[in-house]
């Protein structure tokens, strides 16, 4: 005989457990960080740009070209942080992916599906929102995949700005669909934007890969062994014609990220906890000030909601991602028969889906190599991410306020440790040894206030005997 399956529902957006909750902890602190240095590339690139006495002095620099040309890498600033700098970005996200295909929630199919249904959602009805657009006006349907992609760095400075106190299992879900959507949009990126391919290039960096990949399994150790080899396996996927950023991310997905017995930190882990910093600090950073230029005026603004193209844009990163996001959540949980943890209300998830609408660092990359060729296009689309992207940032900011006073309160729970053995209580509810320590500490408040009691009371008689009370006036008390 099978034994009969559990009635207990499922929770959607329950609590993390607590090793899950403590990576999420420290990966969103460093994010949220190189999300607040994003923020401030972004704001400089506008003002460097649109100010007519520094502006020539941002293209020159933009545009000025270093690197071997024998090697086919002399490259302009801004295409060495498109192709080079974001490598950085995606290996980390594959080392993430993989992490979270090996130990984290999407190890688990029933976990999985809840993010990954989101995160294609929140790419497809963008994209179909886009192509609807400009299917209606007339316009290109080169950009479908522009708004498609969520900036977690961006709308973690964004939560970080507003000082909003977003429970952890919003936060990793929102951490999740981002990796989810990394992946997708490296797809995109490796099918969609690639062109002619170079055969010989490709085949050495196949075989530069496959020594990384046999390096690592013979746990070789070293970062002057690996660094220059990834520098070799990053110009020859360059050469070959598929982004470069693939390479990042072929070298992230090897990495081990499962712990050995004796093992504090898998690999993985180690690598991501040294370069997540330079990714999120140095590299997007980067990318973004020499690719949020562009020249903003009354009429560029105007264009970006009369262009079939940029207007399109805007609806996928506002409209698209809040529906997608939120719809594919809520279809999981209607037809996996799961009940949204009681913590939570869908009003939560809408915001949260809201926020995910931030697409800055992948789209600005995607809309550059949509509308290669076509600078002014290319400009306007750049100014249709960053103007989706601000109002997006802008709804869920009323929206996640409306909440903040519940988030509060959800924090302090998760945050509390009455005990001080450095494990929130929440997590140490079902152990008995907890409630013993609990009471001890309770047992030995009582005994304190018991004590103060007595010398209250004691004190109290004492005056009592002082012949007509310390201080009384005519028998009264003063």
């Amino acid at each position: 005989m099978t034994a009969p399956r559990s009635s207990t529902p499922r929770k959607v957006l329950g609590r993390l457990s607590l090793p899950e909750r403590t990576y999420v902890a420290d990966a969103l602190r460093t994010e949220t960080v190189g999300g607040v240095l994003l923020l401030a590339a972004a704001v400089t690139a506008l003002i460097w740009a649109n100010i007519p006495a520094l502006h020539d002095s941002y293209e020159s620099l933009s545009h000025f070209h270093f690197g071997p040309a024998a090697l086919g890498l002399h490259l302009s600033v801004a295409h060495w942080a498109a192709d080079g700098l974001l490598a950085v970005f995606f290996f980390v996200a594959g080392i993430e992916l993989k992490r979270e295909l090996v130990a984290g929630d999407l190890r688990d199919p029933k976990a999985a599906a809840l993010p990954v249904a989101a995160a294609l959602c929140g790419m497809a009805v963008p994209a179909l929102v886009y192509t609807l657009t400009n299917l209606t006006g007339g316009g290109s349907l080169g950009g479908w995949a522009v708004p498609t992609a969520t900036d977690i760095a961006f709308a973690l400075a964004v939560l970080a700005v507003i000082g909003t106190s977003l429970p952890s299992a919003l936060r990793a879900f929102l951490l999740t669909l981002a990796v989810v959507d990394d992946l997708f949009a490296i797809l995109i990126i490796a099918v969609f934007f690639t062109g002619s391919i170079d055969f010989a290039a490709l085949g050495g960096a196949v075989v530069g890969l496959a020594v990384f990949w046999l390096l690592l399994r013979k746990g070789v150790r070293g970062w002057y062994v690996y660094v220059p080899l990834a520098l070799v396996i990053w110009g020859l996927m360059y050469n070959s014609g598929i982004h470069a950023t693939i390479a990042g991310v072929a070298m992230g997905l090897m990495l081990r990220c499962h712990r050995h017995e004796g093992e504090a930190h898998s690999p993985g882990e180690q690598v991501e906890h040294l370069v997540r910093p330079l990714s999120a600090g140095l590299a997007v950073p980067l990318f973004a000030l020499f690719s949020a230029g562009v020249v903003v005026s009354g009429g560029a603004l105007g264009d970006v909601f009369t262009k079939p193209e940029t207007l399109g844009v805007v609806l996928g990163l506002v409209v698209g991602k809040a529906v997608g996001i939120f719809g594919g959540t809520w279809l999981t949980a209607r037809f996996t028969r799961a009940s949204l943890s009681e913590d939570l209300a869908w009003a939560d998830v809408a915001a949260v889906a809201t926020l995910a609408g931030i697409g800055f660092t992948v789209s600005l990359l995607i809309g550059e190599l949509a509308f290669d060729g076509d600078a002014v296009l290319t400009d306007e689309v750049k100014a249709a991410v960053l103007t989706g992207s601000l109002v997006a940032a802008t709804l869920a900011t009323v929206l996640l306020k409306v909440r903040n006073a519940k988030y509060r309160r959800l924090c302090e729970a998760e945050e509390r440790d009455e005990d001080a053995d450095g494990i929130p209580d929440v997590y140490e509810e079902d152990d008995p040894a907890y409630h013993l320590r609990m009471a001890a500490i309770y047992e030995s408040k009582a005994a304190e206030h018991r004590r103060i009691a007595e010398e209250k009371a004691a004190e109290r008689r004492a005056v009592a005997q002082v012949p007509g009370g310390a201080g009384d006036q005519d028998g009264r008390p003063a």
